[in-house]
């Protein structure tokens, strides 16, 4: 395989190295690793209402579905050339920065970093609702806020624990996550009625108004395809299995996804769908009878919620540690112990629990929900960034060699890539943008203070 630029600068210790791992509980991801990182970010637990919340758009849906699942994979792709390119721990990041700057990686930076935390908090407080079908923490406000804090703490003392350890309870969760949902999406075929399917175009729109429609919902479902690429650094031979991770799972979780709304689809009759809470629950007790479908899930979503948190807990300290390794984050989020950047971890832990215990005692869902809206922006801003470093790479010449071919191929699918991150910006919703961008501009005074702060060390060491 040609390489799509130049070798990768190799840098120094300010530079984002990555040192190697002198802990037993450090150790690097392999590829079925690497794998469940990107699917179990990917499947967190919205899978399990997505049947019922694009039913009444209809059947047409899953082409919207199809759509989406082909500009995941480009920018999957994107990401696997990416890295092979420039294989260091952070991603988007590191890519955003070569390519453009200081500025632009910080950018790149703040906004997954706010995406991280934010999301662990959406996920811990969505996960205590699954919770309360296996025993009551929802009957008083506190015990449902101690819930949500230990899902969170679980996963981040996994982290505290070392990679070895991450890897472990993500391959354990992917797995037991996987294999229900398969069950479901396998098993539904058995019994799938067509009848069930109710009509193609339900709600009324031309075919191009429906599919957009129902993409607006699904957009958001394949976030996280860059997970690999961000733990590059802590992948084993990264040039080769951070793009084969990113597309396996990105594959991986488009069968779920598209099994198992098409059989959710053909198991559940049309008008109970639309107003169900609970499609995945109302498939499992029509394929096998009685009423444990709802126990069932709620065990199958609770695994898939603490694989996620599991995984973005990781993530929300990796792009830091690379921004950290050049100055632009400060000091202490560049040190790891354990393979792990800890005090990343510890302070998505903190600020994730702040906004979980002010989502219980203001009583304001609708400024929770809005923060959750507003990670929706800024996830898709390291997406923007990293695909335009790419075609930047690429329209540069930053090339060993022509291959005419292979520039070609990549060319579009860079450009499906940066058209599939814009979808994905105007799907956040015009609220969405306009307050994610003012956190952007908070993260703007602190890139102020860091550049201030290097160009005065830098001036130090030249005096």
């Amino acid at each position: 395989m040609h390489d799509t630029g130049t070798p990768p600068r190799q840098p120094g210790p300010a530079g984002g190295a990555q040192e190697a791992a002198p802990s037993k509980h450090a150790r690097r991801f392999g590829l079925p690793i690497a794998t469940c990182l990107v699917m179990g970010n990917i499947i967190g637990g919205g899978i399990f209402l997505l049947p019922a919340s694009v039913a009444p758009f209809g059947t047409i849906s899953l082409v919207a579905f199809g759509v989406l699942t082909i500009g995941a994979i480009a920018l999957a792709l994107v990401f696997g050339r990416l890295a092979e390119r420039d294989p260091r721990t952070g991603g988007p990041y590191v890519y955003a920065r070569e390519a453009f700057g200081d500025f632009a990686g910080f950018l790149a930076a703040w906004s997954y970093w706010i995406t991280t935390w934010v999301s662990n908090a959406a996920l811990a407080v969505a996960a205590v609702g699954y919770l309360d079908v296996l025993m009551p923490v929802n009957d008083h406000r506190w015990s449902a806020c101690l819930a949500a804090l230990v899902l969170q703490l679980l996963p981040a003392a996994a982290n505290f624990a070392g990679t070895r350890y991450v890897g472990a309870v993500q391959l354990v969760a992917t797995v037991l996550k996987f294999l229900p949902l398969l069950l479901v999406a396998v098993g539904g075929l058995f019994f799938f009625d067509s009848g069930n399917l109710g009509p193609f175009r339900a709600s009324g729109d031309g075919p191009v108004g429906a599919v957009s429609a129902a993409a607006a919902i699904l957009l958001f479902s394949y976030l996280g395809v860059e997970s690999a690429a961000v733990s590059a650094g802590e992948v084993r031979d990264p040039r080769r299995n951070v793009g084969r991770a990113t597309i396996l799972g990105t594959l991986g979780a488009a069968l779920v996804y598209l099994l198992g709304t098409l059989a959710v689809f053909g198991t559940v009759a049309h008008d109970k769908l639309v107003g169900s809470t609970a499609p995945f629950s109302d498939a499992v007790d029509v394929m096998f009878g009685g009423s444990w479908g709802g126990t069932a899930v709620a065990c199958a979503a609770l695994v898939s919620m603490v694989g996620a948190l599991n995984g973005w807990t990781l993530l929300s300290a990796q792009t830091p540690y690379a921004a950290a390794k050049d100055g632009l984050f400060p000091g202490a989020f560049g040190k790891k112990k354990r393979g792990v950047p800890t005090v990343g971890v510890l302070v998505t832990v903190v600020l994730a629990s702040l906004l979980t215990v002010y989502n219980y005692t203001a009583g304001s869902g609708g400024v929770f929900e809005s923060l959750v809206l507003i990670t929706t922006f800024t996830a898709t801003v390291p997406y923007l960034l990293a695909t335009a470093a790419q075609i930047h790479f690429l329209v540069s010449g930053q090339r060993e060699r022509v291959d005419r071919a292979r520039l070609v191929r990549d060319g579009v699918l860079a450009g499906v890539a940066f058209a599939f991150s814009m979808w994905l910006v105007g799907g956040s919703g015009y609220a969405a943008v306009y307050q994610g961008v003012l956190f952007l501009f908070v993260g703007v005074l602190v890139y102020a203070v860091m550049a201030a702060r290097r160009q005065r060390a830098a001036t130090e060491a030249k005096g």
